[in-house]
């Protein structure tokens, strides 16, 4: 793999000439050329409505209508202005003019109205949260896109960054299946890299695009996707070089601090903020043996979360009380229930659902999938198992990779438990909504995994999304946790802390909140 690095970078020109703009933050001046070297794990399954990884590429040739600035408020893309009508139910954008699509056709507000209501209120795994309001939008010229909502929403602005509001191309896009059409895996956008070829199980290439409507940018050649699986081997080319970036899943955690103090290394810890990820244990409620609320409860007690996040994320996470980050203070319900690491309960709780210890000490056998991200998940769900095991319960932890992972929970549901972390997002209507509210079950992955159905918790999360006035529907959100945590059909475990590993040399990522899916359009290598 190393190898290969080496020779894709020796094909590279790592810089130029000196742009014509201006000194960045950290007051150097950037320079055009070069290859970006970005390692990726897990390798994506396809490059949209897929996963983290995929939203990573995604981002470098698709453009939103907006991004979000350091204070969360909308910053233009291609929308260059908008206006909010008074009663807060009409959002009017303006589009930038002169845009096209990489093959030539020029981007209008027919996209916008597309990809909004056909594609990311459908299918999107937030799309319900996100756009539910959205009844209709207005294309009166192919540069103003009017958005109707039904009521004002809190959290529309903030659903229109990151990955929930991609704009793709409707000529390319409409009457196919957005699963399977061949876009999907050969997107074309109007973002300032063109998708070139994707070689499965190595290497993803983007190159840049002469046409893109920031004038000047990207300062980059190319990018070059790396899929790197081992987290040693990603370590390994940071330090010597072949690899310049891993924004996600870095390095082994055991590793960070040595690699800290290196001098060509840098931690990233900007590009986080809207993501604050939970990580969280799921019960498939289709499974009869957990419909019995005493077994969700004693495998609750079973885990000791504090060890958890020392042992098994080495301090990169923290005990969650509730589905929503605790840093999310005006939503947050400190009051909900909470379930102490206590072995003998969930003993006692076992029993009197009738699961006893059979003649080997077990009282239950299960499969368990933790998420295909790499080893702090499968190290986590080691742990798990041990913990488990104390109580009687063997799980049998299944690793796959990632489609077969989504494929096996979200559409063939054949599991008993599974652990993944979803982003709770800037609002808990955004990324958190999505785990407990029925109407999102079996319609996208990343989604209600337990199959939970609750028409009071139902009723709260679609009042929570029209609900104008912000103390209001802060209690509607803080009711919505009260009732998870009582019917516990998901364990939150931890807040999980986020972070990317770069040379010193790469320069100009975004460090807004959702940098993380932000675009390389203002990255720079220097000599």
């Amino acid at each position: 793999m190393l190898r290969s690095l080496v020779a894709a970078l020796a094909m590279a020109v790592l810089a130029g000439p000196a742009l014509a703009a201006e000194a960045g933050p950290d007051g150097k001046v950037p320079v055009r050329g070069g290859t970006l070297v970005v390692a990726l794990e897990p390798e994506p399954s396809r490059l949209y409505l897929s996963s983290q990884t995929a939203v990573i590429v995604q981002s470098q040739i698709y453009d939103n209508l907006v991004t979000l600035s350091p204070d969360y408020q909308p910053v233009p893309r291609l929308a260059e202005s908008w206006e909010v009508s008074p009663d807060g139910k009409s959002i009017t954008f303006h589009l930038r003019k002169g845009v096209k699509w990489h093959d030539g056709t020029p981007f209008t507000s027919a996209d916008v109205a597309f990809s909004i209501l056909q594609l990311n209120k459908k299918y999107h795994s937030r799309g319900l949260s996100n756009f539910g309001t959205v009844e209709a939008i207005e294309t009166p010229d192919p540069h103003t896109a009017v958005f109707r909502l039904s009521a004002p929403s809190l959290a529309l602005w903030s659903a229109f960054g990151s990955d929930n509001a991609t704009i793709v191309p409707k000529h390319l896009w409409e009457g196919k299946d957005p699963f399977t059409n061949e876009w999907i895996n050969k997107p074309v956008g109007t973002g300032p890299f063109i998708f070139k070829e994707w070689v499965r199980g190595d290497h993803i290439t983007l190159e840049r695009n002469p046409d893109y409507w920031d004038q000047g940018k990207p300062y980059l050649d190319r990018v070059l996707f790396r899929v790197v699986p081992d987290a040693g081997a990603r370590a390994a080319g940071l330090e010597t070089g072949q690899i310049h970036y891993v924004p996600v899943t870095p390095v082994p955690l055991s590793d960070v601090d040595r690699l800290r103090k290196l001098p060509n290394i840098d931690i990233v810890t900007d590009g986080f903020g809207t993501f604050a990820p939970m990580y969280f244990f799921d019960f498939n409620l289709e499974n009869p043996v957990f419909k019995d609320i005493r077994v969700r409860q004693a495998f609750a007690h079973a885990i000791d979360k504090t060890a958890l996040a020392a042992i098994a994320w080495y301090g990169f996470a923290k005990p969650a009380t509730t589905p929503v980050p605790s840093v999310q203070k005006q939503f947050h319900a400190g009051d909900a229930q909470q379930y102490p690491f206590d072995p003998k309960k969930a003993e006692r709780l076992l029993d009197e659902a009738g699961l006893k210890r059979g003649p080997d000490g077990v009282r239950l056998r299960i499969t368990h999938l933790p998420v295909a991200y790499g080893e702090d998940f499968r190290r986590s769900a080691e742990f798990i198992r041990q913990q488990l095991k104390r109580v009687g319960v063997e799980l049998e932890i299944v690793n796959l990779d990632l489609a077969g992972w989504l494929r096996t929970v979200f559409a063939e549901r054949k599991f008993d438990t599974m652990t993944a972390y979803y982003a709770a997002n800037a609002d808990p209507q955004i990324g958190v909504h999505r785990r407990f509210w029925s109407k999102t079950f079996n319609r996208a992955s990343w989604t209600n995994g337990s199959s939970y159905q609750n028409p009071e918790a139902d009723r709260l999360i679609e009042a929570s999304h029209v609900e104008g006035d912000p103390e209001k529907r802060a209690e509607l959100i803080r009711q919505v946790q009260r009732i998870a945590q009582r019917d516990l059909p998901s364990i939150t475990l931890l807040e999980v802390s986020l972070f990317g590993v770069k040379l010193k040399t790469l320069h100009g990522l975004d460090p807004n909140p959702d940098g993380l899916y932000g675009s390389y359009r203002a990255a720079w290598l220097e000599n």
